[in-house]
């Protein structure tokens, strides 16, 4: 499968955004792109910096305006083409959603982000209430793709859950990046962590992983009068490895990318044949992992 991705620097003009990332999936399907994955939240800056309650406005219903638009280029282009909306799904419940469109234009499927994170710069529980339909692959005609969000990367039960589920592809939209306080040893720490478990899920379920993340730093004001001013240095890095861990492409940290990695979809079945982790699995033993604690 080719899988295409954009790595793009966003700005406060979402139309500019929409544009650029139209343009730039336009033309990973001319270069041979079958399956095409965008970034977290790819419409506008990366708003949850602060928290005000007229950022609401930025959400929209889906199906709604950035289904219609994605859902044409998906058939123009004839190309699977995961996205990452902020979901209005009724007054005052809001959600932030993977959709993610069929050749033909059609929503394949939808997967909002379970695991909500609230850290400085990251205020998303302000916005986001979790998830609501479980692990669930969303079946395309290139295979099932286990799409998950940001977040959710750093957490083995929901990669365990996706592959478990049948799908055949972990791919993570996302939005992170450095603390600007952080010493330059801490913030390497954390951009390798960060990848480190994802391709920790590549080897434990023998599956290939696609992970999209921002890159440039971005400020976002509240638009409130006199709101906050917050700013994140997005750190990159997106990047494809195969069911060993195997890196096949990583993006760099401070530039935008638009990238093509040819990867092959059969080689999980010989992996998890020379490495049975799921045979060995002891589901006798894992009634804990549904408790908080353990004391």
């Amino acid at each position: 499968m080719k899988i295409g991705f954009l790595q793009q620097h966003n700005t406060a003009d979402r139309v500019k955004n929409i544009e650029r990332l139209c343009d730039g999936i336009r033309d990973l399907a001319r270069r041979g792109a079958e399956l095409i994955v965008l970034q977290e939240l790819h419409n506008t800056l990366y708003f949850c910096q602060v928290e005000d309650v007229n950022l609401f406005d930025l959400a929209e219903p889906i199906p709604g305006p950035s289904t219609d638009v994605y859902g044409r280029l998906a058939k123009e282009c004839g190309v699977v083409l995961v996205t990452s909306l902020f979901e209005r799904r009724a007054p005052g419940l809001y959600h932030n959603t993977a959709v993610v469109f069929e050749k033909d234009g059609t929503i394949a499927g939808r997967y909002r982000k379970m695991h909500i994170p609230d850290d400085p710069g990251y205020y998303e529980k302000f916005y986001f209430t979790p998830g609501d339909q479980g692990f669930r692959p969303i079946e395309t005609s290139l295979g099932r793709l286990g799409v998950l969000v940001c977040w959710d990367q750093w957490y083995p039960e929901a990669a365990r859950l996706m592959a478990l589920a049948g799908a055949e592809i972990l791919i993570y939209p996302t939005a992170i990046g450095w603390d600007p306080n952080d010493s330059p040893d801490e913030q390497q720490r954390q951009r390798m962590a960060w990848q480190m478990v994802m391709r920790g899920h590549a080897v434990a379920n023998g599956l290939p992983v696609v992970a999209v993340n921002r890159v440039g730093t971005e400020t976002s004001p509240s638009p409130s009068e006199g709101g906050e001013l917050s700013e994140v240095p997005f750190w990159g890095t997106s990047f494809v490895c195969g069911p060993q861990g195997e890196i096949y492409y990583e993006a760099s940290t401070d530039e935008e990318e638009s990238i093509i990695v040819d990867i092959d979809m059969k080689r999980s079945e010989q992996v998890r044949r020379w490495w049975p982790f799921l045979r060995d699995r002891r589901i006798d033993e894992y009634g804990g992992l549904t408790r908080r604690f353990i004391d």
